[in-house]
């Protein structure tokens, strides 16, 4: 019973997240503005409050976003970067996906929230609905350290990973 309460909850947050239909990029950067992180607008390239968003100079790393008949996950679900790489991640199949950071907080929150584009809430990056969409976050100025992230519309059914930042 709790694993459909969890379902129920990821897809209200999938449809919610989906619906309202064309939103200007000012309402959803409003939105993000109440919480307690600040994130970047829904401009592509846009900076966080906290600072300007940080280019890729290091190797640019794919993890692919899977849902299949062995179930949903990301692969890798575990990689180790450098500062200064970037994590491509691609939506393969099972979507929508999308690519969430917990857990972040301070200076690394800021500078990880400053690398992401097009937000759909604090360190939540955009939902990817179609084969071959692409959603890449620069770990440029990210400080050294171990990052958990999910897929919030198929966290309950443990889509799950981690990115070290050496």
């Amino acid at each position: 019973m709790r694993f459909y309460g969890l379902a129920i909850a990821a897809t209200a947050v999938v449809l919610g997240a989906c619906g309202g239909g064309d939103k200007n990029a000012n309402d959803t950067a409003a939105a993000a503005t109440d919480s307690a992180a600040a994130a970047p607008s829904a401009d592509a390239g846009a900076p966080a409050a906290g600072g300007a968003a940080a280019a890729i100079t290091g190797t640019t790393h794919t993890v692919n976003m899977v849902g299949d008949e062995k179930g949903y996950r990301f692969e890798p679900a575990n990689i180790t970067v450098k500062q200064g790489d970037g994590i491509k991640f691609v939506m393969v199949s099972g979507g929508p996906h999308n690519v969430a950071f917990h857990d972040v907080t301070g200076e690394a929150a800021t500078k990880l929230s400053a690398n992401m584009p097009e937000q759909m809430a604090p360190l939540s990056g955009k939902l990817l609905v179609n084969p071959n969409e692409e959603y890449t976050v620069s770990f440029a100025g990210v400080p050294a350290g171990k990052y958990d992230f999910n897929c919030t519309p198929h966290a309950a059914m443990n889509m799950v990973g981690s990115v070290t930042v050496q």
